[in-house]
Parts: structure tokens; C-alpha cells; sequence
């Protein structure tokens, strides 16, 4: 047992929150650790001595390692050969890890739930932890059998076992419930009718939260409906839904595109050659437009129970919604996103981040807050969730000029979500959003500002005056990047401004970083309102999928084919070799921190690309490359690399963080002689400062190597095989957008 004992002395720190895998920088060292782990996990779940304290905190210590990090197929398959006998632990934390790590298995791809559901002994062991009194344990269990639920293959599976019933009955543990019984009893139960026993009790606990007189900040999910909570309730309809399809197969991305440009091929690329990423432009609705094409808001509006008098329904349709806890822009692991908030999941709207009710001042040009000037200061750091009294207030401010603004719309409605789906994939992009402005007449909701994403201004109903301003400084702004509030800031008298007035049916395009603001007018003489209703779409440029992003690619995937090439890093040649890719990932970052056309949006992914290789927008793709692929040949900009990764290293930062989502291209290759030298980058070692340091010393001689390293990486990068990777990592972004997506609108479908 020494060798046990030893190692839970190393893994102290195994119980640490698990986070995002943008945020760690352990990479490859953490896959070398887990394959370390898997022996003595071994070792110990076959120990006779497994009542020994010690051998129960070591394999408590191994499995949580492993749940810890990205989970590799070869790691999963021998760790569930290991599952029945964990499953029996007659430690409650190990049967619970254990039905973590098997429902974290059955998400990673199809062929691996085939392999956890044609385990007959792991099935018969995790169904066996449902009925139990140990709350913690029959959680996990049932959280793993909703996992394997996300196959077809997994569901048939789980009726053999006849697991669904006892799934509803023993986790929801609601007693006379005849909506339940019915759907429970018999052979039968399939997952369609889960869900839906699911979301009756869902629909019952949401009102019952709502009519609660307890609810107020950090309390909404104090209460309990049945014997579980309200998060674990979502929490399961959230699981049950993230692989299953919601949108009907009524709308492709054609139709959208014309209701949007009510365009044919050649004014689509008219738009993308000349206005794309530049100018803002407006498409008015014509009476001629088809009722096919017009739809795809009308039954949007339907949804709303759209009147004339739609704003005193407002409060109704807020007391509907829930938060939409937001979700990291990098994360490709919904499990990872269900631990943050499985205690917050099904929490009322928050001020702030699902809604903000506000005002532009006509003096000062300042946004007034309706809710921060009604919360007492105590409670202005922690999040306002919205009772049902604060949702009739919203009713008053609105009668007071205060605009209502409703984030996340893609989550709330099906249609919504249809739309952006689509809109998404006509740019290229993994996903896009919705938000909807309430403006009454005669106001203004947000002040002047710009955006750092790109958006359509879909007027639905109503009109509104907006003003636009051309960029200041011709640079696209970068996600996340801060975005400086202009309301006090005069604005250039040669800087272009456009003046729009969108009615009924019209669509707005504004550029990033064009300054903008909006407001209505007062009621028409004729009689009609004079209040608007507009969504805002929303496409977010993820860095990965930037013009410069897919240079990071490029270069990425050209040192993959060269690596059988380096020699050791324990030589110099080595370390001249290795250290010159990574420098050119920062002139690639430093070119695109001046060239504009490094940040545009790229449209490799694109729809419209996809249907025909030899179609203009592919060849535009093409040329840009070309373009980019020439900027990076002329321009040498080694001293200036250097002195940035030599000032990053003295602040002890990481001067590769802006590319670490690199890592999700390499998960299923192994490193080269244990380490992966081109993203793994941990800046308090010293191993890795002496090697920077010997790349200094030598700076000559580095410098003829990188230039070298620059020149064949510009001559023999290939556009074609560059393009297979990029959709890859397309693909990954967009598959966990839609589970989060999927997941949100079976909660709001009461």
C-alpha cells in the first residue's frame, strides 16, 4: 500500500472545482498524468483491502482526476472495464464518481455510448444506484442513464432494461402524479415520453416558483417542489434534450437569406464583396415579398400573442421565461457547463443578464437603469432575480419611456432559435443571437455605443430613427475586447454618419464597431402606436473563426506535418526549431493587430461555400488566404516578437493565452516524446524560461531560423488541407452551442 499511499500525497489537490479547458494550462501533462493514474486506479478498485480508508481515497482521488480533464477515448475504454466493481463501491463519493465519469463517456461521441451501453454489467450496476436512500449517489446514476439517453442506440438499450420507469419513478419520487403513472406503466416508456412527464412536473413547479412569495435575490432556487429541487428538475429536462433535434425541418438557410436581403445570388455577393464587415445598409420590406419568405417572423409575433396592444401582455410573458445562465464562449464540454450551474439551472430571469429595463437621458445622454435605481445598495452586487412583482413593474417602467430588453431569444423561442441557426451557418459561424427591444414612444433605450459583433436589426413591428456612425479607426473590435461607451464623446465631423428610418418588414445591417444609437417617435396623427418592436441578430466572431484565427490553423496544422522533422528539444537545433513556430503564432497575433483583414469574419464554413467548391464565394476565401498567406511572407517582425514574449514571460503571462484554443485540434494526437511543445506553455516553469533563454542567447542564429521556418511554411502551407481542420473545430463549437440551445428551449417549452 505504500505506492497508494505516495500517490495521494502527489494528487492532494485532486478535489479542486473542475474548469474549463480554456482556463487550464496543463494540457498534455495532465493526459500524461492520467495515463499514470489508470494503473494505480487499478490497483486499487482490485485491492482486497477496499474497506482500507487509504484504497478508498485513492481510487476516490483517480476518479476525480480523471473527471477533471478532458476525457480520451483510449483512458475511457480501460477505465470502464473498471465500472461494475466501482458502481458496488460501498463508498457512496465512488459509486458517485464513477456514474460521473460513465454518463461524461457516453457524451464523447457515438461510438463511445455504444461501448458504455453494450456493457451489460455496467448498465445492471448504475441502474442499480436509482433506488436508493443515498440522494447523492441516485442523482449521479440518474444523471448517467439521462447521458446514455443522447443515442437511439442508448435509449433502445435502456428499455431492455425497462430503466426509463424506474427512472421517472424513483428520481421525480412524485407520489399519485396520474400524468406519470400513465406515461410509466408498461413496456412502452420511450424517451419522447420522459421528457414529457418531465416538463408536466416542470410546467407545475414552474408556477408554483413564480406564485412563491419567498422568491427574491439568490432565494429562487431555495424551493422545493416534490422531494427534489427546481434545479434538479431542469437539470434532468436539460440533459434529456441537449442531442435531441427541436427545430422542424421547415426553413433552410435559402430562406432566411432572402428574408433577410430579399435578395437573389448576385446581391448576396454584392453585399459581401462591398458592404460586408464595412458599411451599414438597410433592405426594405416590398409588398411583393412571398408569404414564404415573410413567415418566419410572423409566427414569432403569434408566439408573443402579438396584438396591437402587445405591451400589456409583457409581464405574462416574462413570468414564462427563465435565466439563460450564460455559458463560456470557449467551452466545448456541456457536462463541464451542467457542474457550474446545476445548482442555479431554472432560476427566474435576472436583471442584467436576461433582461435590462432602461433609458437613454435626453440631457446627458446617460443610460438610467430602472431596477438599480429601485434595488437598495445592498443588494447591488449580488444578481436581482425578478419576482413576480418586480415583472408587473416592468409593465411601469415601459409606461414610463423605459425600454424593455429580453437577451437570448434563440433560447426561449423555437422559431427564434431557427432563425439565428440558420443565420449562423450563412456566415460561417458556430452560432448567432437574438434580443429583443421593447421601445415605448418618444424614448430611447440604450445610448450611443458600438458592438464587437456584427448584427441584423429585424424591425417586427412599430418604427424607429437610427443613427450611425462609420468606424473610428477603420479596425474591427475583437471579441470580448472592452467596448468604450461614446455618449459623451463628440463625434468627428468627418467621420461618415447614416441616417435610417425603419418601418415594418425592414432590416438593418450594422457593421462591428460602428457607433450607433436608436429611439422612436410619438404617436402618429393618424392613431397608430408608436412604440417598436425589434430583434437584434447577433453573429459573435469566436478569434477561432477570424480571418487571423485560421492563420493560427494553418500554421498549426503545417508544424504537425513537420514534426517528425525537429530534433530533440534537448538540443539546440531543437529548441531554434520549436521556438520559431511558436514565435510566428505572435507575428501572426501582431500583423493582425494592424491589418484589418486578419480580424474579418471568415467564410470557410459558410453555407453558401459548402454547396459548390467552384462557387465566387469560395474563390474570395481563397484569395484572401492568399492575401494573408503574402502579409506574413513580407513581414519579418522578429525583434518585435521577441520583445513581446520576453515582456510577457518578466509579468509571468502566458503570451500564447489568445491561441490556447489550439488544444481542441490535438486532443486525439499524441504529443511528440511526451510533450506537446506548440500549445503546452506553462510559464512558472524554469524548464521552459532556460529554453526561451538559450533562444535569446543565440538570437542570431534564432533569427536566420525563423525566417527559414516563415519562408517554408508560407511556400508549402496547403488552403485545402487547412480548411478540413478549421470545419473540424467549426463543428466542436457548434455541436455544444446547439446542446446548450436544445437544452434551454425544452425549458421554456410551458
Amino acid at each position: 500500500m505504500e505506492h497508494l499511499q505516495e500517490f495521494k500525497k502527489k494528487n492532494n489537490n485532486g478535489n479542486r472545482k473542475r474548469k474549463s479547458q480554456s482556463h487550464s494550462n496543463a494540457g498534455n501533462t495532465d493526459r500524461r498524468s492520467n495515463t499514470l493514474t489508470f494503473p494505480l486506479l487499478m490497483a486499487a478498485a482490485l485491492s482486497h483491502s477496499q474497506t482500507n480508508t487509504n484504497t478508498r481515497t485513492v481510487v476516490k482521488d483517480c476518479l476525480t482526476k480523471f473527471l477533471s480533464h478532458p476525457i480520451q477515448p483510449h483512458e475511457a475504454t480501460c477505465i470502464l472495464s473498471l465500472c461494475p466493481l466501482l458502481l458496488r463501491s460501498k463508498s457512496p463519493r465512488i459509486a458517485t464518481l464513477t456514474a460521473q465519469f460513465v454518463g461524461a463517456v457516453s457524451l464523447l461521441s457515438f461510438e463511445m455510448n455504444h461501448q458504455v451501453v453494450s456493457d451489460f454489467h455496467t448498465l445492471k450496476a448504475l441502474i442499480s444506484l436509482i433506488p436508493t436512500s443515498r440522494k447523492a449517489v441516485s442523482k449521479a446514476a440518474c444523471d448517467g442513464l439521462l447521458d446514455i439517453c443522447s443515442t437511439c442506440l442508448g435509449r433502445q438499450r435502456l428499455l431492455l432494461f425497462s430503466a426509463l420507469g424506474t427512472l421517472m419513478f424513483a428520481f421525480l419520487e412524485v407520489q399519485g402524479s396520474s400524468t406519470l403513472i400513465s406515461l410509466s406503466t408498461g413496456d412502452d416508456v420511450n424517451i419522447a415520453s420522459l421528457r414529457i412527464g418531465f416538463q408536466k412536473v416542470w410546467r407545475e413547479a414552474h408556477k408554483k416558483m413564480m406564485n412563491s412569495d419567498i422568491l427574491g435575490a439568490g432565494q429562487g432556487m431555495n424551493l422545493y417542489f416534490s422531494n427534489i429541487t427546481i434545479s434538479d428538475l431542469a437539470e434532468s429536462i436539460f440533459r434529456l434534450s441537449i442531442n435531441v433535434d427541436q427545430f422542424p425541418a421547415l426553413m433552410s438557410s435559402n430562406i432566411v437569406e432572402r428574408r433577410i436581403f430579399w435578395s437573389s445570388e448576385d446581391d448576396f455577393k454584392h453585399f459581401i464583396l462591398n458592404q460586408w464587415e464595412v458599411l451599414p445598409c438597410v433592405v426594405r420590406r416590398f409588398s411583393s415579398a412571398s408569404l414564404e419568405v415573410d413567415e418566419i417572423f410572423t409566427s414569432f409575433m403569434q408566439s408573443l400573442y402579438f396584438k396591437d396592444s402587445f405591451p400589456s401582455v409583457l409581464s405574462s410573458i416574462l413570468q414564462d421565461l427563465i435565466s439563460c445562465l450564460p455559458i463560456d464562449s470557449d467551452e466545448l464540454d456541456i457536462l463541464n457547463f451542467l457542474m457550474e450551474v446545476r445548482n442555479k439551472l431554472g432560476c427566474p430571469l435576472i436583471n442584467e443578464q436576461d433582461i435590462r429595463v432602461l433609458r437613454t437621458d435626453n440631457q446627458f445622454k446617460q443610460e438610467v437603469h430602472f431596477f438599480q435605481e429601485n434595488s437598495d445598495s445592498c443588494r447591488v452586487k449580488t444578481p436581482h432575480v425578478l419576482c413576480l412583482d418586480d415583472m408587473l413593474k416592468c409593465q411601469e417602467a415601459y409606461n414610463d419611456g423605459y425600454t424593455v430588453a429580453l437577451r437570448g431569444m434563440e433560447f426561449r423561442f423555437e422559431r427564434v432559435a431557427l432563425i439565428a441557426d440558420r443565420l449562423a451557418s450563412i456566415f460561417g459561424q458556430p452560432s448567432a443571437g437574438a434580443n429583443m427591444y421593447l421601445t415605448p414612444p418618444n424614448s430611447q433605450g440604450l445610448a450611443r455605443h458600438y458592438d464587437d459583433h456584427f448584427v441584423f436589426v429585424c424591425q417586427i413591428f412599430g418604427s424607429k430613427q437610427w443613427k450611425i456612425f462609420s468606424q473610428p479607426n477603420g479596425q474591427l473590435p475583437r471579441l470580448y475586447d472592452p467596448c468604450n461607451i461614446l455618449n459623451n464623446e463628440t463625434i468627428d465631423s468627418t467621420r461618415d454618419c447614416y441616417n435610417f428610418f425603419l418601418n415594418e418588414g425592414d432590416v438593418l445591417y450594422i457593421p462591428r464597431g460602428c457607433p450607433h444609437e436608436a429611439c422612436t417617435h410619438c404617436d402618429k396623427q393618424d392613431g397608430s402606436v408608436g412604440f417598436s418592436l425589434h430583434l437584434t441578430l447577433g453573429v459573435e466572431v469566436e478569434p477561432p473563426f477570424e480571418w487571423e484565427g485560421f492563420m493560427h490553423i494553418a500554421l498549426f496544422c503545417w508544424n504537425r506535418t513537420q514534426h517528425h522533422c525537429h530534433p530533440s528539444l534537448k538540443s539546440l537545433s531543437g529548441i531554434l526549431n520549436v521556438m520559431s513556430t511558436r514565435l510566428l503564432h505572435i507575428v501572426i497575433g501582431l500583423i493582425g493587430n494592424s491589418d484589418p483583414a486578419f480580424r474579418k469574419a471568415c467564410l470557410v464554413a459558410a453555407a453558401s461555400s459548402q454547396s459548390n467548391t467552384n462557387s465566387w464565394l469560395d474563390q474570395c476565401q481563397r484569395t484572401i488566404f492568399s492575401y494573408l498567406i503574402n502579409k506574413i511572407s513580407r513581414e519579418p517582425r522578429f525583434q518585435e516578437a521577441l520583445k513581446s514574449v520576453e515582456a510577457a514571460i518578466e509579468r509571468n503571462e502566458d503570451p500564447f493565452q489568445q491561441i490556447k484554443w489550439l488544444r481542441y485540434l490535438n486532443q486525439e494526437r499524441e504529443s511528440v516524446e511526451g510533450h506537446d511543445w506548440d500549445l503546452d506553455w506553462d510559464v512558472g516553469s524554469t524548464e521552459i524560461k532556460d529554453i526561451f533563454a538559450v533562444y535569446v542567447e543565440y538570437k542570431e542564429m534564432a533569427e536566420r531560423v525563423f525566417m527559414d521556418v516563415k519562408s517554408k511554411f508560407c511556400n508549402e502551407v496547403s488552403y485545402d488541407d487547412v480548411t478540413a481542420n478549421y470545419k473540424l473545430l467549426h463543428e466542436k463549437y457548434e455541436e455544444v452551442r446547439k446542446q446548450y440551445m436544445n437544452g434551454m428551449l425544452s425549458l421554456h417549452s410551458i
